[in-house]
C-alpha cells in the first residue's frame, strides 16, 4: 500500500517537473514556508475575531479557534502544493501567505457549512419510552 502511495506521489511530482513548478527548494525553505503559513493563518484568524482557544472543556469542544484547526488546514494545503512541486514565487513564501489567509477565511466562514457540529446529548430527537 505504501508503495502505491509513493508511486502516486512520485508520478504527480514527475508530471509537474517540466511545468511551472520546476523549482526545487531546500528543506530549510520548506520549514520556513510552513512557519510562515502557520503564523499568517493564526494572525489572520485573530484579526477575523476567532478566539485563540476553543471553549472549555477543550477535549470535547467542537468550536473553531485560531490555534485549531486553522494552522492545521494551512499546513495541509501547503503540503499538497509542496508535494506536487509547485512553490510559486520566492521559494513558496508568497504561496504560504496566500494559503494562510485563505485557510483563516475558510475556518471563519465555511468550516461549519462543510463540517457541521455534532448534536448535543440533550438536543436531537425525543425518544418516547
Amino acid at each position: 500500500m505504501f508503495g502505491l502511495m509513493y508511486d502516486a506521489i512520485s508520478f504527480a511530482a514527475y508530471g509537474n517537473s517540466y511545468g511551472l513548478g520546476n523549482i526545487n527548494i531546500s528543506p530549510f525553505d520548506i520549514i520556513v514556508t510552513y512557519v510562515v503559513a502557520i503564523i499568517c493563518a493564526i494572525v489572520v484568524a485573530l484579526l477575523l475575531r476567532l478566539p485563540l482557544l476553543p471553549s472549555k472543556p477543550y477535549r470535547y469542544s467542537f468550536d473553531v479557534s485560531a490555534l485549531y484547526p486553522t494552522p492545521i488546514i494551512a499546513i495541509g494545503i501547503l503540503s499538497i502544493f509542496i508535494i506536487l512541486n509547485y512553490t510559486f514565487m520566492y521559494n513558496g513564501l508568497v504561496l504560504a501567505v496566500i494559503i494562510g489567509v485563505l485557510s483563516a477565511l475558510f475556518v471563519k466562514y465555511l468550516f461549519y457549512a462543510i463540517f457541521p457540529k455534532p448534536l448535543d446529548d440533550n438536543a436531537g430527537e425525543d425518544i418516547n419510552e
